[in-house]
């Protein structure tokens, strides 16, 4: 049931919804829910080297296998999304987590590249849903004028998830055996699964059910061809090539590229998250001060997601041109931190006129898409580094391509989003559709 309050603006009366009991423990779970997400993401690429060394295998075939997880992660993403529009998203989360869970075990033992390469695609198929779900789980317990900073909190979780996870998975590869760090994602995923068990609740701002029958539909082909829609998933699909090679390759340049020991990498290896984490805690809060204080939403949250993004890649574009370690580190930590505050402000920008019963897809769709950098990405620096002259230099040259996609991406963002007048005009002319569609399921 939702809760409405009376707010006085400019004279006039207007009704709001109030955010209802429960809606942060929800929150805060999801939060939890995104750690562990980006823990089990994370671990191949701390690993990396020791994996590399044990299995033999070249920077080509490390590359596989950091695209290897996101081989299923779209077609799962746009499966789930259409199922989330009429099942509860509690299930959903619970199955999700509890796929997580399992795909970890196999490794514990002696296991074979085959092995590792389908673990890791089932646990892509598993988390390939996981952030879009999550959000839209969160919209059913918040109004859309309260939906960026808890967005921004469930994004966070990703910087947090890295940041737990980095020193407890590295100490346990250094002292004991990259096969067990597996294994301890597995037991924290089954103990997430147990506390959404016990606290975990649908949102009651929406229903979903009733939303279907009652609720005026947009044609998905309009959603999904919208300049709104087009753009968010041009200038995250950027953001996520950076994540990508983030989530596979830092940990590897830092120890074969840079020179330093895997304990120290360890540690290095979560400044892009730190950084990120404050860039994304930060646009969630200045985007709702903005819409606070009149903004359209084309500028607090379209401009404020895409001129991040074209900084970071002219600061990433710096770094070979730049001498040493330190500094190319800093040039790597604050350009691909600054990708994330398109998480921030794409999934409640295409909250704002996509139908509340179409969402859960529409948002799926929209991860599907841009995570297609995670199988690109990964794939494309290990090409790189096979086949340069040496080892740095590939790395540079994927930094490179990497920086130029993200000043496009940004570019592109900054052309399409343009929230604020999507709805009226995907929704001209699709009136008396839907009087029609109410006048039919309403006797009244």
């Amino acid at each position: 049931m939702s809760v409405e309050r009376t707010t006085e603006v400019a004279g006039k009366t207007i009704g709001t919804k109030a955010t209802p009991k429960g809606a942060w423990t929800v929150t805060f779970l999801l939060f939890l829910f995104m750690v562990v997400n980006f823990a089990d993401k994370i671990v191949v690429g701390l690993a990396g080297v020791p994996i590399m060394t044990d299995l033999k295998l070249s920077p080509e075939q490390f590359g596989l296998l950091g695209s290897s997880f996101f081989f299923l992660f779209s077609i799962a993403a746009i499966v789930v999304g259409f199922i989330v529009n009429k099942v509860p998203t509690r299930w959903v989360l619970l199955a999700l987590a509890v796929i997580w869970a399992l795909a970890q075990f196999p490794m514990v033992g002696t296991v074979s590249f085959t092995t590792l390469l389908i673990c890791r695609i089932v646990l892509g198929a598993g988390e390939g849903p996981a952030f879009s779900v999550a959000a839209h789980a969160i919209y059913k317990w918040f109004p859309d004028e309260k939906r960026t900073l808890p967005t921004a909190l469930l994004s966070q979780g990703s910087a947090f998830g890295v940041i737990l996870a980095v020193p407890a998975l590295n100490w346990v590869i250094v002292n004991h055996s990259w096969h067990y760090a597996f294994g301890a994602l597995g037991i924290v995923g089954l103990i997430w699964v147990c506390a959404w068990l016990a606290l975990g609740k649908e949102g009651p701002l929406e229903d979903t059910q009733v939303l279907a029958a009652t609720e005026q539909k947009i044609p998905y082909l309009q959603l999904l061809t919208s300049r709104t829609f087009v753009g968010c998933v041009a200038a995250t699909f950027g953001a996520y090539w950076a994540l990508s090679l983030g989530l596979t390759w830092f940990t590897p340049f830092i120890v074969k590229g840079l020179g330093f020991s895997q304990s120290q990498a360890g540690f290095i290896s979560i400044l892009p998250w730190v950084f990120g984490a404050t860039i994304v805690i930060l646009t969630g809060w200045i985007s709702q001060v903005m819409m606070a204080r009149g903004y359209n939403t084309r500028v607090a949250r379209g401009v404020l997601g895409s001129v991040p993004l074209v900084l970071g890649g002219l600061i990433l574009a710096m770094m070979p041109h730049v001498q040493g370690a330190g500094l190319q580190i800093a040039l790597l930590v604050v350009g691909s931190g600054l990708c994330g505050a398109i998480y921030v402000v794409c999934p409640p920008m295409l909250g704002e006129f996509t139908p509340a019963s179409q969402r859960g897809a529409v948002l799926a769709i929209y991860g599907a898409l841009y995570t297609l950098a995670g199988v690109i990405a990964p794939a494309v620096m290990g090409a790189m580094i096979q086949r340069a002259g040496s080892m740095i230099d590939g790395y540079m040259t994927g930094f490179t391509i990497n920086a130029v996609i993200m000043v496009g991406s940004g570019l592109l963002g900054l052309l399409l989003l343009w929230p604020n007048t999507e709805k009226a005009r995907l929704t001209r002319g699709a009136a008396p559709q839907g009087a029609a569609l109410k006048g039919a399921v309403s006797p009244t």
